[in-house]
């Protein structure tokens, strides 16, 4: 059946020798092609080398970075980890933990121009540093309810009080199971002492480089969005009340993070990637 509209301008000849030479070149004085370098390479025009990368979903002026985890106990661990959220234990609160430390207290230069009617709030580029402070977080997973702690540092110490914390927060009769990284502060013999004394108490690791599998970063990125990052605070005090005001609102109507992907399918879609990879190499 004849296809509708124009005849085509683009010939299949064209789009085979455009797709590989995109993928498995570079131009000569470039690190990746642009239509222009392209069209001049191939004497095709800028819009329809657009046309071919669109169809095909090439993108050569875009990058993603990525970090294949060396654990050796990777695969247990992404287990264990999945485990917890699709199948949480019975009489028992799982929380996903970490600290987001060096948070820092910036006031700007100059004082902030407000938004206006086709004008933006406007900052100035340089700022002023007031000092730092570490917040400590629990997510809740099962309501997203957050327990945080702030302190000035960021030891085995302060890891401790939090922990004490949460021990205080949680009802008794209900175990605890903190998802975690692998980070030195969490396993110090201090660390591993309070634990012994307090059985209801259990961590789960996530695998080395993989804090995507740790919720309460969803919940960091949130938090640095909304209210950190166009934050101006003359003093970390006036950080550290926004950040407990901004917790506290959080948890007047707090939002669950859902896990959906099964360990299996993380591990079958890594392996593909892998694969990938391995090909593109050979």
């Amino acid at each position: 059946m004849p296809r509708s509209g124009g005849p085509r301008t683009v010939t299949d000849e064209q789009v085979a020798a455009v797709v590989p030479k995109t993928l498995e070149s570079t131009p000569k004085s470039a690190t990746h092609w642009s239509t222009r370098a392209m069209a001049k390479e191939m004497g095709l025009s800028q819009s329809t080398v657009s046309r071919i990368w669109r169809a095909f979903g090439l993108q050569p002026h875009r990058t993603e970075t990525f970090k294949l985890s060396t654990d050796p106990h990777f695969v247990d661990r992404v287990h264990d980890v999945v485990g917890l959220y699709l199948d949480p234990p019975e009489r028992a609160l799982v929380f996903c933990v970490d600290e987001k430390s060096q948070i820092q207290a910036l006031d700007r230069s100059q004082p902030v121009l407000p938004m206006m009617p086709g004008v933006p709030q406007r900052v100035t580029h340089d700022y002023v540093r007031a000092g730092t402070t570490t917040l400590f977080a629990a997510l809740e997973v099962a309501t997203g309810k957050v327990i945080g702690s702030l302190h000035r540092r960021h030891r085995a110490e302060e890891f401790k009080k939090f922990l004490i914390k949460l021990d205080q927060e949680v009802p008794q009769g209900l175990d605890v199971h903190l998802m975690l990284d692998n980070y030195a502060t969490h396993k110090t013999p201090a660390i591993k002492t309070w634990l012994l004394g307090h059985p209801r108490f259990h961590l789960h690791f996530t695998p080395t480089g993989s804090s995507w599998l740790n919720l309460v970063e969803r919940w960091f990125a949130e938090l640095t969005n909304k209210q950190i990052r166009r934050g101006v605070h003359k003093t970390v005090q006036a950080l550290e009340k926004d950040i407990r005001a901004w917790i506290a609102a959080w948890n007047t109507e707090p939002k669950p993070y859902i896990w959906t992907k099964t360990a299996e399918e993380i591990l079958q879609r890594l392996a593909s990637y892998l694969n990938r990879i391995h090909d593109s190499e050979n």
